[in-house]
């Protein structure tokens, strides 16, 4: 079953449940895949699985930006329902990889690729991306990459 029928059942388990803000949540989940799909001319065909694990974890991280600004807010309340749409939404993403697996990975392309450079980096992140398939967050393989660049 693919992530958005998940989605779907889930909407409507919800709505059967009275669940308000589920519902209010998975609605926003298939907006967002929704418009990613109408901007990639791809409303017909669907967006690729992979495509749709990144719409969603665009949103997840979105909602720990959020969380994070209502914290320093001091809006435990805010702060709190956003961790837990953020904790709804990791359901439907990928176990993230383990930190030893990701440096394994970022070592192997760093050597595959040759002398790592502030040029190079980027196709380098980028292959790594590709290779870790969103078990391994952005930010995560930037900062592994640019500590190998820098030591």
């Amino acid at each position: 079953m693919s992530t958005k029928q998940r989605i779907d059942q889930d909407l409507k388990k919800a709505m059967l449940a009275g669940d308000k803000d589920k519902a209010t949540l998975y609605r926003g989940l298939k907006s967002a895949i929704l418009y990613a799909e109408v901007a990639k001319g791809l409303r017909d065909t669907g967006l690729p699985e992979p495509e749709v694990i990144a719409v969603l974890a665009k949103e997840a991280k979105q909602r720990q930006e959020s969380a994070d600004a209502f914290e320093k807010a001091g809006s435990d309340i805010r702060k709190n329902a956003e961790l837990s749409e953020k904790e709804a939404i990791e359901q439907y993403l990928p176990k993230q990889m383990d930190e030893n697996e990701l440096i394994r990975i970022v070592d192997a392309v760093v050597a595959e690729k040759g002398p790592l450079t502030s040029q190079t980096m980027g196709s380098v992140i980028s292959q790594i991306k590709t290779e870790t398939s969103g078990k391994a967050d952005g930010a995560r393989i930037a900062a592994l990459v640019k500590q190998r660049l820098n030591g």
